[in-house]
């Protein structure tokens, strides 16, 4: 079962799963009709319920969507999806933000400006049992501040000593989205996913994709020394995702 992509629908791989089994799931759905997935469509309320039984105490999903607009109103997918889980039982730890470096302009008829980002929400099953921050250099500032706010308004400022050469990353990740040329409509950055399996797994852990589409997952996956999962319906997308991983097995 481990290292292989099933080409079915992720409700049957996850049967065949034990309870508490993937350390993390990085996936993101198809919404919204806003691609054609060789035309096939999800049960998202039962893959979710799946999902949070597969799920290990402590571990994580990432769940990375949008919403589409239609006459002039969003369609607020993201946001009904996130609320399920949360009914489900997960913890919502982070609303992350995926912004896309470059990113194609709206048409003058849409009256909106042009969606740059799409939600990466980070649900976890109790309290996260890993995090692995991805690092960013320092561009200035050698001494470490912090500053906190009390109840009354007052601002304390304490210096804590000499600053490291980086810090934490933020919850907003950014990505140069360009090149796409392995058949799928819809590819997320290579290392978008490596720095969320980094983030949230130890090496040699388990992780799930439910929408493998063309592989990113299993190939980072694979690079850092995890293990993997994958499901994926159609046979077009499991043989662009077969290729791209063959050269990580």
């Amino acid at each position: 079962m481990i290292n292989k992509i099933y080409n079915e629908n992720c409700l049957d791989t996850m049967a065949r799963m034990e309870d508490n089994f993937i350390d993390l799931t990085l996936t993101s759905p198809p919404y919204d009709n806003l691609r054609d997935y060789n035309g096939y469509s999800f049960d998202f309320e039962s893959i979710a319920k799946e999902l949070y039984r597969i799920t290990k105490d402590g571990g994580v999903v990432v769940w990375i969507v949008g919403d589409s607009t239609n006459k002039f109103n969003e369609s607020s997918t993201s946001f009904k999806q996130a609320l399920y889980f949360k009914e489900l039982g997960y913890n919502l730890l982070d609303t992350m933000i995926y912004y896309k470096q470059n990113y194609a302009p709206a048409y003058p008829t849409i009256k909106r400006y042009a969606n740059q980002f799409e939600y990466m929400f980070v649900f976890t099953k109790g309290k996260p049992n890993k995090f692995n921050p991805i690092q960013k250099p320092r561009v200035r500032n050698k001494i470490e501040k912090i500053a906190f706010r009390q109840k009354n308004g007052t601002l304390i400022r304490k210096v804590v000593g000499k600053k490291k050469e980086t810090k934490d990353a933020s919850n907003v990740w950014q990505y140069a989205v360009a090149g796409n040329r392995t058949g799928h409509p819809a590819v997320f950055p290579e290392q978008l996913a490596k720095d969320h399996i980094i983030t949230w797994t130890n090496e040699k852990d388990l992780v799930y994709d439910c929408f493998m589409g063309s592989g990113t997952t299993a190939k980072m996956a694979l690079k850092i020394n995890r293990d993997f999962i994958g499901s994926e319906i159609s046979k077009e997308y499991c043989e662009i995702a077969q290729k791209r991983i063959k050269n990580e097995l």
